[in-house]
This record gives C-alpha cells, sequence and structure tokens, in this order.
C-alpha cells in the first residue's frame, strides 16, 4: 500500500536590495547581502515563483557564480506571479494553486520577490496564504527587508512602527493622508512607514515636508545595501532648512513620527 505523497516546500528566499537596480557601478558580493546557507539553499532548487522572471534570472546568475546551480540557468523553471488588473482584487485562489503544483508533487519551490523579503510589501503574500491552504509547508530564510533596516536606521520607535504602504498620487488625497497619518503617530505614539515608486521619491519627499508639523521626525533612506545607500532622520523644520535631493531610480523608505 502506497503511503502518503510528500509534498514539497515553498521557500521564502531573500534577494539583495540592490536587485534589479543599473548603472550603480558593480553590485556588490551577494554574501554581503545573504548568508551563504541561503544561498546554497537558493542554488539547490529548480522550479522559481517570481514577481518578475527577467530579475529572478539575474538573481540566481548570481547565485550561481557562488554556488553552482542544481541545473543550468536555462533549464530552471521560472513561472510569474499573475498580475491583476489596475484596481482589481488580488488573483483568485484556483490561478495560485496552479502555481504550487511542483510542490504538490513534492518538489520544494522557491518564491523571489523583486527585492527584499518575499511577501513582506509583496504580492507573493497571496501564494504564501495558498501554500498554507494546500498544506504545502512554508520556510522563511533570512536576509535583509528594507523596511526593518530604515527603521532600524531612523532612531524611531521600533516597539510601535505600522507600515502604510504607498499614498495616494492624487495631490489631495496625499496631502491628507498625510495629515491623517502624522495624526495616528501622534495619538498612538507609533512610526509610520511608508514607500513609493521611485521615480515619485522626490514627489513625496516635497509633499511630507509641505505637509507635516514642524516637530515632527522624518527619516529617509535611500539605496540601502548599496555602497552609496544612506539614511538621514531629522526634524521636519531642519529638513526644510536642508533638504537631500533624491534619485527617481532608486528605492527609498520613509518614516515619519509626530512630536
Amino acid at each position: 500500500m502506497n503511503g502518503p505523497r510528500i509534498r514539497g516546500r515553498l521557500l521564502l528566499v531573500p534577494t539583495p536590495l540592490d536587485f534589479g537596480l543599473r548603472g550603480h557601478g558593480p553590485l556588490p558580493d551577494l554574501q554581503e547581502a545573504l548568508p551563504l546557507g541561503v544561498i546554497r539553499q537558493a542554488a539547490a532548487l529548480t522550479h522559481w515563483v517570481a514577481e518578475n522572471a527577467r530579475t529572478a534570472r539575474a538573481f540566481l546568475k548570481r547565485v550561481d557564480a557562488i554556488v553552482p546551480l542544481a541545473q543550468p540557468l536555462q533549464a530552471q523553471h521560472i513561472v510569474e506571479l499573475p498580475r491583476p488588473a489596475k484596481g482589481a482584487k488580488d488573483p483568485q485562489p484556483p490561478q495560485l494553486d496552479a502555481l504550487l503544483a511542483p510542490a504538490l508533487e513534492g518538489q520544494d519551490m522557491g518564491l523571489v520577490s523583486e527585492a527584499g523579503l518575499p511577501a513582506v510589501a509583496d504580492p507573493g503574500a497571496a501564494l504564501v496564504q495558498a501554500a498554507h491552504r494546500l498544506g504545502v509547508a512554508v520556510l522563511p530564510l533570512a536576509g535583509a527587508s528594507s523596511l526593518l533596516l530604515a527603521l532600524a536606521a531612523s532612531g524611531l520607535n521600533g516597539q510601535s512602527f505600522a507600515f502604510v504602504g504607498y499614498l495616494p498620487v492624487e495631490a489631495a488625497g496625499r496631502a491628507a493622508r498625510i495629515r491623517e497619518l502624522e495624526a495616528l503617530s501622534r495619538r498612538a505614539r507609533q512610526a509610520q512607514l511608508l514607500i513609493e515608486t521611485p521615480y515619485r521619491n522626490p514627489a513625496l519627499l516635497t509633499s511630507l515636508l509641505a505637509h507635516l508639523q514642524p516637530a515632527t521626525r522624518l527619516s529617509v533612506s535611500c539605496g540601502l545595501t548599496l555602497p552609496e545607500g544612506w539614511t538621514r532622520s531629522d526634524s521636519v523644520a531642519a529638513w526644510r532648512v536642508r533638504s537631500c535631493p533624491l534619485p527617481g531610480n532608486v528605492p527609498a523608505v520613509f518614516a515619519l513620527q509626530a512630536a
């Protein structure tokens, strides 16, 4: 009598925060961002779900330079997460179930994001939810999270914080949301973390400086883990006196805490 089929696992494989960036000189050694054990586990996988297949291959090429891949790069099975139409709800579970077929057949799989930890500020969370529903074990691997690195570098409240994602693009809606988050931060004594598409970073900084109170603390972490990466944490009043230009092609994390 055959025993129960052993299912594979879904490994959440972190990627460097410089993932996908171009025009910033040579990329740092992968081992400066990821533990060797994580690189070895990534090299052993042959089935992947990725936010973007092209950048996933770029990551695997860097892995292969340190630990040879179990299969050549061109033989790796990489499928992309479904991209819902703008304004649509998350992909329905049946679509995601099909992506987990190798794990249901006993193969370990990897999930990678564009940068950082999969499923954190990332659409991969829906796949992780599907894995739990199907009884596929989920194994997160150690790696950098831009949100936690930025919070640690900010000096803001690491005991109580919230990640609020993106703000509205429309000017009035964005201004209202900034004031709402500042009031919440003041009431709860809580740091608020937010992000933006890199080309909108300068506009977001301008909006924050226009609508936050002078005593509110604002921290910006730009290009974390890149050689030229930096964090500045100061009062809004000080930012207004001496602002920092933000590049429009480098990821940044913004954090605020009301006085």
